[in-house]
């Protein structure tokens, strides 16, 4: 339940952070990226101050025994690149730059009731939904028990799955 309530908590300072920072609004990120224009780099410092907050906070924490809510760290082990990663990288990119939402501030735009926020939350759920089916497809056409091997995949493939 502490787990739960911390994450409810963490949930809540990222989604104030995003709406006090004004990056719920793809304005932000369409303005980031139009470099020849009316370029707005507010959101290079927002990522900065994450980035920073993020590099501190993170050597401190994993100093510990282990975390507060669990028995272990849960850290990623791979650190290849395939060209799923790239290509879905890319895919992410692409997709937020031409709707100026990624998946943290089109979730929180959700409560202004906007349709775009509307029309991208549904989209992506869909698309990671197929992405997750496709995948399950194949596994079974080559007849594996698994996935990827780790059981896994990304988060937004899990949570459309329901997992």
């Amino acid at each position: 339940m502490r787990g739960l309530v911390a994450s409810f908590v963490a949930g809540t300072l990222f989604a104030l952070g995003l709406g006090i920072s004004g990056m719920t609004k793809p304005s932000k990120v369409v303005g980031f990226l139009d470099l020849f224009g009316a370029w707005d780099p507010s959101l290079a410092f927002v990522m900065m101050g994450g980035v920073v907050v993020y590099g501190v906070l993170f050597r401190l924490i994993v100093r510990r025994k282990a975390p507060l809510f669990s028995t272990r760290f849960h850290l990623p082990t791979r650190a290849d690149l395939d060209v799923r990663l790239v290509l879905g990288s890319a895919l992410f990119g692409i997709g937020w730059g031409l709707g100026g939402y990624c998946p943290g501030p089109g979730v929180v735009s959700l409560a202004s009731g906007s349709l775009p926020a509307i029309v991208f939350v549904v989209s992506m759920a869909v698309g990671a939904k197929a992405e997750h089916a496709l995948r399950w497809w194949r596994a079974s056409a080559a007849g594996q028990d698994e996935l990827d091997g780790d059981g896994g995949g990304t988060g937004a493939d899990q949570l459309a799955a329901g997992s």
